[in-house]
């Protein structure tokens, strides 16, 4: 039966991200707001993908409205959707993504910023980009770690990465997430969480053979200001 609902989910998953995307495609040549169309387009799909995986999101606090930059820990590709699905943001990832086969090409038409974490000397131009997008009136969000956990611990933050925070003061919004399933389930750890060698499609299908599933998102009611970058990011 797992097999089965994950070989179910998994073409509804392919069919629902291509058409969708498709849409977008098509009303891009129309629609002159185009961080509105793609916002719109990103929320239907990543709602799309809750009831597809069968994932429920509960939410603690208040989420910020753009334009906004927030930081939280990262677990999975699954935060992606999570996030989305109840905020209006674009994502900074790490520059492997935009090469992917179709889902690279999806994912950069969608505004995410890449990132070369091996090159120092590309963060400033991804502060840069970050700033563009806020003073476009989008909210950013970032993972700082710098990769994903499996849950058990938060890593320390990047504290480059938020050099251009520090350097223009300004306040960054803060959340957490985690992952829930049921007692007779995988635990997030092995079903969720994508921090192993796993291959991205191997995960899906075990993350898509779940029954159901509950991300946790907490947010901060207050933002963080501090003109000096390491002290920012502890």
């Amino acid at each position: 039966m797992r097999n089965i609902r994950a070989a179910i989910r998994m073409i509804l998953f392919i069919g629902m991200t291509l058409g969708v995307h498709f849409i977008w495609f098509i009303g891009s040549f129309f629609i002159p707001n185009k961080p509105f169309w793609r916002q719109l387009i990103f929320r239907i799909w990543a709602r799309n993908f809750m009831v597809i995986s069968g994932m429920n999101v509960e939410v603690i606090g208040t989420p910020p409205r753009p334009p906004f930059l927030l930081v939280a820990n990262h677990l999975s590709y699954v935060d992606i959707a999570a996030f989305r699905a109840v905020l209006e943001t674009v994502f900074v990832a790490k520059k492997d993504i935009r090469h992917w086969f179709l889902a690279g090409w999806i994912v950069r038409n969608m505004g995410t910023i890449f990132i070369d974490r091996n090159n120092r000397r590309d963060i400033p131009r991804v502060g840069k980009e970050i700033l563009e997008k806020l003073e476009d009136g989008e909210g950013v969000t970032i993972f700082p770690e710098g990769t994903s956990t499996k849950g058990e611990e938060v890593l320390p933050f990047n504290s480059s990465l938020l050099e251009f925070a520090a350097k223009n003061n300004l306040p960054v919004y803060y959340a957490s997430i985690t992952y829930k399933t049921s007692d007779d389930e995988p635990t997030p750890s092995e079903a969720v969480c994508w921090w192993d060698d796993t291959v991205f499609m191997e995960h899906l299908w075990r993350l898509f053979s779940l029954k159901e599933f509950t991300a946790l998102i907490n947010f901060g009611e207050e933002t963080v200001n501090n003109p000096n970058r390491k002290e920012l990011a502890h």
